[in-house]
């Protein structure tokens, strides 16, 4: 018999994360979050001169750069395209669910 740990997050809108506790979140270093904040992936909801305040977005966010890279080899800059893209998608097929629901009026 094998054992599978499945790991779950649940996100609070409210939430806010300083840099420390959003890289232990998503088990890399602090480094790491950093470079997303430089490649545009995420952004800080404030940052003075040496701290960094962070949403939950930007958990949900930092944690499928991790999985986008890990599970697929993307770089930095590839996870961003990917990201944006499928931010798209959403929108549209949002904008898809709105247009039946008039249409079956």
């Amino acid at each position: 018999m094998t054992t599978q740990i499945i790991e779950t997050v649940v996100y609070d809108e409210q939430l806010t994360l300083t840099l420390v506790e959003l890289s232990k979140a998503c088990h890399v270093h602090a480094e790491w979050i950093l470079e997303l904040v430089d490649e545009g992936i995420i952004e800080p909801l404030k940052k003075d001169t040496i701290h960094y305040h962070f949403s939950s977005p930007c958990l949900k966010q930092a944690l499928a750069v991790k999985h986008l890279q890990r599970d697929l080899g993307i770089n930095l800059s590839g996870a961003a395209l990917v990201l944006d893209l499928k931010k798209e998608i959403d929108k549209l097929q949002t904008q898809i669910q709105i247009l039946n629901c008039e249409q079956n009026r």
